[in-house]
């Protein structure tokens, strides 16, 4: 429970006893134990002004102060919403015009600051000011809030299915001690002196400074994560490409971590799923992303499973609250002004879970538009499962010819 909840159920809870002069008295005790901000918290809490508890602080301190008398009951200036039993609907349907009947209303498209809303009441007739606005939205329960990320477009008829079956077939490789990864690529991220949102602890008073403009004419050059997490390991492989992200740099990706981390880790695999988002570099709609599939299990020799996840659900992936969440968290506030600064911070990412992640440099320059012929497509040894095989199907190395 925070302290504004706390507060005000004490209030709540013996306000009826208190006459005027022992209301204001509570308030400014609870301000002064609570030190700075606790004047504003007091006010917030129990509706009183600013200066009645700055009153109230004089009186504690042993100071003569004028207007000491108490009020009969029911005297003073009747609060906006008594005097005006209209204010509380008007406001409201200022705040929501299209939920409560009012589409036209000329705040709908603005920032409905309380000054905004308290110009626009008067002009309807409703003369009140802008704290009034605040303490009358706190009590029809309206708060500040931002945007929460929930919606994903339209729910595929099979999505569920599709999740069932991904999770069945993890299951089952976890099961045989078979490798399991979940891939994506990460933001695209400008290298230099550039804003990073979040904070971080630093001396006082000494931000660090970034350009004002982040235009990528200023970044020093472009920064193309691409990830690999292994579920059963914990473990992330993260390379940070400087050109395009590509399905070549993908499997690229996925090669290297296989061969410099994942067949130490598996030496008696024989086959490998891999679940991947439905677009992007690794689409389920992408040739190049088979095609190059295809060399990576002729050269390996394992037999690659592939479960994409149902358009709209890329946030179900594994890979992102379990390795991208955390490499973001480690960043937060801090510049990216090199290569060498992104995959140390990269690197260092561990959580108390024991997650551990690898990051390298891959330079090379992966061109776009690089088209996969019908005769290139058909020489993929694709098999694709009987539900859905656009989103599940296996890739098997071709025999290989005794020479």
């Amino acid at each position: 429970m925070d302290v504004v909840e706390t507060l005000t159920q004490k209030y709540q809870a013996i306000a009826r006893h208190f006459d005027e002069r022992r209301r204001r008295l509570w308030a400014a005790t609870e301000a002064q134990a609570y030190g700075h901000g606790g004047i504003e918290l007091l006010a917030r809490v129990t509706g009183l002004s600013i200066r009645t508890i700055k009153r109230g602080l004089l009186e504690l301190a042993g100071e003569t102060v004028a207007d000491t008398w108490i009020r009969r009951t029911g005297a003073g200036r009747k609060r906006a919403e008594v005097t005006d039993p209209e204010l509380l609907t008007a406001l409201d349907a200022l705040v929501e015009p299209v939920t409560r009947g009012d589409p036209m209303s000329p705040l709908r498209w603005t920032s409905k600051s309380c000054a905004k809303l308290a110009k626009e009441l008067t002009a309807r007739g409703h003369p009140v000011g802008a704290r009034t606005v605040a303490r009358l939205l706190r009590q029809l329960d309206y708060s500040l809030q931002g945007t929460v990320k929930t919606q994903e477009g339209g729910v595929h008829p099979d999505r569920d299915a599709q999740f069932r079956r991904i999770s069945r077939r993890v299951r089952a490789f976890m099961k045989l001690g078979q490798p399991v990864i979940s891939v994506d690529g990460k933001k695209k991220e400008l290298i230099g002196e550039f804003a990073q949102r979040g904070r971080e602890w630093r001396p006082g008073k000494c931000p660090a400074e970034v350009n004002a403009y982040d235009y990528p004419e200023l970044a020093d050059g472009k920064a193309v994560p691409y990830g690999v997490y292994d579920l059963r390991a914990n473990v992330g492989w993260v390379a940070v490409g400087c050109d395009h992200d590509t399905a070549a740099f993908a499997v690229t990706t996925i090669r290297h971590w296989w061969e410099r981390m994942g067949q130490a880790q598996y030496p008696q695999a024989t086959r490998l799923l891999i679940c991947a988002d439905g677009g992007g570099s690794n689409g389920s709609r992408c040739k190049l992303w088979k095609h190059e599939l295809q060399q990576f299990a002729d050269s390996s020799g394992l037999w690659l499973y592939v479960c994409h996840f149902p358009p709209g659900t890329s946030k179900w992936n594994k890979i992102e609250h379990r390795l991208f969440a955390f490499i973001s968290i480690n960043w937060r506030g801090k510049p990216l002004t090199s290569y060498e600064v992104m995959i140390d911070l990269i690197s260092h990412t561990t959580t108390e879970t024991g997650l551990t992640v690898h990051a390298e440099l891959d330079a090379t320059k992966y061109p776009t538009g690089i088209a996969v012929s019908a005769k290139e497509l058909a020489s993929v040894n694709l098999v694709p499962d009987r539900f859905h095989g656009e989103w599940n199907y296996l890739i098997k190395p071709h025999e290989r010819i005794p020479s």
